[in-house]
């Protein structure tokens, strides 16, 4: 009795494998998307793509209750550098701004966003600006494009402990959770 043979899994390492994803069987995708011959430069006219990850996380043992955050760009596989975030406390019914910072090359704020004192109980709001971040890398979006502006929702229960919001993103979706 033959049997048909088996489907291949697609997955994204085996796209990659096989070279459809990202850059491919030695070659470059240029900011348009299309494939260019290995080796060749891509054209000086396409923005800056976001770099590799250059550097590990930092050890945060023995350090006092804090909010960090770390942006990470999944449709590249890079930090989120320069990633603009707002962020803000919910003040009766709205939202009060407490800071806007934009992330370091590692996808990171350059400090805590609250730290020791300044981490209070309450319901926090972390606007994401996803659409400047791509557009600024030279993403070809849709206009208008799927997410733009993104708030990113959170309760701190307890001001005395260590909390961590890694946020993954693409030009169409995001996930995040209380890291470590």
């Amino acid at each position: 009795m033959n049997h048909p043979p088996e489907r291949p899994v697609l997955t994204r390492r085996s796209l990659v494998g096989a070279g459809l994803a990202g850059i491919g069987l030695g070659g470059t995708v240029a900011a348009t998307g299309t494939v260019l011959a290995q080796g060749a430069p891509a054209p000086s006219s396409a923005p800056a793509q976001p770099g590799a990850l250059t550097t590990g996380p930092t050890m945060q043992s023995g350090l006092g209750p804090r909010l960090t955050m770390h942006a990470i760009d999944n449709f590249h596989g890079t930090p989120g550098a320069g990633m603009v975030c707002d962020l803000s406390v919910l003040d009766g019914d709205a939202y009060r701004p407490l800071k806007t910072i934009t992330t370091g090359a590692n996808g990171r704020s350059p400090e805590p966003l609250l730290i020791d004192d300044a981490l209070k109980t309450g319901r926090y709001e972390l606007l994401m600006h996803f659409e400047e971040y791509f557009a600024r890398i030279g993403v070809a979006l849709p206009n208008p494009n799927f997410l733009g502006l993104v708030p990113i929702h959170f309760h701190i229960r307890d001001a005395s402990q260590r909390y961590h919001l890694p946020i993954l993103f693409t030009p169409w979706g995001y996930s995040y959770y209380r890291g470590s």
